[in-house]
């Protein structure tokens, strides 16, 4: 009877995850690139072996002084770790992704150093 519902399932909003591995005193900074390109919804920071430090949803109106704390940690976090791991979970509408990459690969892992 609704065919509104329908018509916007094409429309659902996907994710996919990202994951870079860096060293500590790049964390902050790249954090801050990652967040600046946009379509971010959550930062997970791993240690070395896999566990992870601390995680924090990001949306575009926290972006301000709101994630001020939220660096201040990560700095702390930064000063502790020789190397780690950022997990990006990154929105994207699913026909938009569908465009770029027809496959089913597994996430982009990005190594930086």
């Amino acid at each position: 009877m609704n065919n509104f519902i329908g018509a916007n399932l094409n429309y659902i909003i996907m994710g996919f995850k990202e994951t870079f591995q860096i060293n500590g005193e790049n964390l902050l900074q790249k954090i801050k690139e990652i967040i600046a390109e946009g379509n971010v919804s959550k930062i997970s920071i791993s240690d070395k072996h896999g566990k992870e430090i601390m995680s924090f949803p990001v949306t575009v109106g926290a972006i301000g002084l709101i994630l001020a704390p939220v660096f201040a940690a990560i700095g702390a976090v930064a000063a502790l770790l020789t190397e780690c791991t950022i997990t990006v979970e990154r929105n994207t509408n699913k026909e938009e992704k569908d465009k770029e990459d027809n496959s089913t690969d597994p996430p982009t892992t990005i190594t930086v150093k």
